[in-house]
């Protein structure tokens, strides 16, 4: 049995959940997330725990078990708690300023970087003096705010040698050593 599929999910107060034709809806304080489920996986709901069930134990349910057990876990608290995100831009020069949805980013280019977020995601700008400054990312989706996450930090990727790029806040960058003369 999978360790992750059969974990019993505590339901959170103000939180529902209905599964109609396979597909899972999750309603929260934060918002309303749905999900396809496939292969046969049920859902077994009672006494505010949830139970993630599947039909046989064929190597493809097997695998499906504890991948929508964890979905449906990140979707529950998601739309109770919320996932934050903070990306720190090091280097010198290198800025971040919002106006709404509009993410600006001026990271060494000849050109400043402009980003729309999706709706869902809310973001904050914190630029102190002699610290680098901080983007904090907020939602209810964890797929999507990975995703937008991943896509700020492709922008500039922190690079080995002087440890300049975008990069989440506590990550620590192998560095290595120059050329030796």
């Amino acid at each position: 049995m999978s360790r992750i599929g059969k974990a019993i999910i505590t339901i959170p107060a103000g939180v529902t959940i209905t599964e109609n034709n396979g597909v899972v809806t999750v309603k929260g304080a934060k918002g309303e997330l749905s999900q396809e489920l496939t292969a046969g996986i049920t859902l077994e709901q009672k006494d505010g725990e949830l139970n993630v069930n599947r039909p046989s134990d064929s190597k493809q349910h097997k695998a499906l078990h504890g991948l929508y057990r964890a979905l449906i876990n990140n979707m529950i608290v998601g739309v109770s708690e919320g996932f934050t995100k903070q990306l720190e831009l090091v280097g010198v020069g290198y800025r971040a300023s919002h106006a709404g949805q509009k993410l600006e980013l001026a990271l060494g280019f000849s050109h400043g970087i402009v980003l729309e977020l999706p709706s869902e995601v809310k973001v904050d700008t914190l630029t102190e003096k002699g610290k680098n400054p901080i983007i904090t990312l907020t939602s209810h989706d964890k797929q999507l705010l990975g995703m937008v996450t991943a896509k700020i930090r492709s922008f500039r990727k922190p690079e080995p040698y002087k440890g300049k790029g975008v990069r989440f806040v506590g990550e620590i960058v192998r560095r290595k050593a120059g050329k030796s003369a």
